[in-house]
């Protein structure tokens, strides 16, 4: 098993190398400039003002000398500096957003395991029963519906129509000077419905794999066998099935990894929470080159990182895999 790991780790290298070149290359052949974005709103900025501007960020360097660059000092850890105004370091505007995404992200996760499973299961065993169809229609009614449209819709009626929940960030104004009970209060008001829409959107998915999982498990042999011996159901579907059934899951749940540090774009977007998926969207919209790298370097090393860990947890949930690999290595 570690020489399996190490292996996957070494090959982890050349693909980071591969998908940097690839991201920076897009990138810097985008139309469009940082110093075109600065400069836009001032048509008094002179050709030697914007040729300075290109020099101050080293845009009038060829494309592989840049990459030389950048790559030197992302071996440092070091993201570059943003081209914004403020001009502050990329990975100090990362450590900033970092714990909203994750936040987020991760009670999203949790939400989306805790309801899908459970939906998968029962309608496995329940096939093309009443229950079954029920759970079609509701997870594929969330999987068709646009989530931004789904988001607008709640915003309207719960924040403009009704007044119940806010609409956007993630405090009220003035929330310093209230009690800890208080801001824990708002908080929660403020994340009832980016949650909640985020939740129904990836259900479909999961509970769909889970069901396909299940109903596969329990057409095998292992499973008539326990049945013959007179174990009870339960004993049957949540002892000896469902760990089998989880594979799938786990693939999901290890590919789920980067999108707790990335977040969504269009979903932090649209509520407006300072997370990593607007800073990534404004780094866009501004061409601030090293942000947007550092965003992508991260999202790229984590779902490697991602692909990996569902590796390793398909061998601890199945000793027939780990075993197999053991013996080809």
């Amino acid at each position: 098993m570690l020489s399996y790991l190490a292996k996957r780790l070494l090959l982890m290298i050349p693909l980071l190398v591969g998908i940097t070149i690839i991201t920076f290359g897009v990138i810097h052949l985008a139309p469009g400039e940082p110093v075109e974005m600065q400069v836009a709103m001032n048509p008094k900025v002179s050709a030697e003002a914007r040729e300075r501007l290109r020099k101050f960020y080293e845009l009038d360097k060829p494309l592989h000398v840049q990459y030389g660059k950048w790559v030197s000092r992302l071996v440092r850890l070091d993201f570059g500096r943003s081209f914004a105004p403020d001009g502050r370091p990329v990975i100090t505007k990362i450590r900033e957003r970092l714990p909203v995404t994750i936040s987020l992200n991760l009670i999203v996760l949790i939400l989306e395991f805790a309801l899908a499973i459970p939906i998968g299961v029962m309608a496995a065993t329940h096939r093309d029963g009443p229950l079954d169809r029920w759970t079609t229609v509701f997870v594929f009614l969330g999987f068709a519906t646009p989530l931004f449209w789904l988001s607008l819709i709640l915003m309207y009626l719960f924040g403009v129509k009704l007044g119940w929940l806010p609409i956007s960030g993630l405090h009220s104004l003035g929330y310093e000077v209230h009690g800890l009970w208080w801001q824990v209060g708002d908080l929660t008001k403020h994340l009832v419905i980016p949650i909640s829409v985020a939740t129904f959107g990836s259900l479909a998915g999961l509970s769909r794999y889970m069901r396909t999982g299940m109903i596969e498990v329990l057409g095998q042999d292992y499973i008539m066998t326990a049945r013959a011996k007179g174990l009870p159901e339960r004993v049957v579907i949540y002892r000896h099935a469902l760990r089998n059934a989880l594979l799938p899951a786990i693939t999901i749940l290890g590919l789920s990894v980067p999108g707790l540090i990335g977040g969504s774009v269009i979903f932090e977007s649209i509520f407006a929470i300072p997370g990593m998926g607007k800073l990534f969207m404004d780094g866009v919209m501004a061409r601030d080159y090293p942000l947007v790298m550092g965003v992508l370097v991260i999202g790229a090393v984590l779902t490697l990182l991602g692909n990996l860990l569902a590796d390793l947890a398909y061998a601890v949930a199945d000793p027939r895999i780990r075993h197999g690999r053991e013996r080809a290595l």
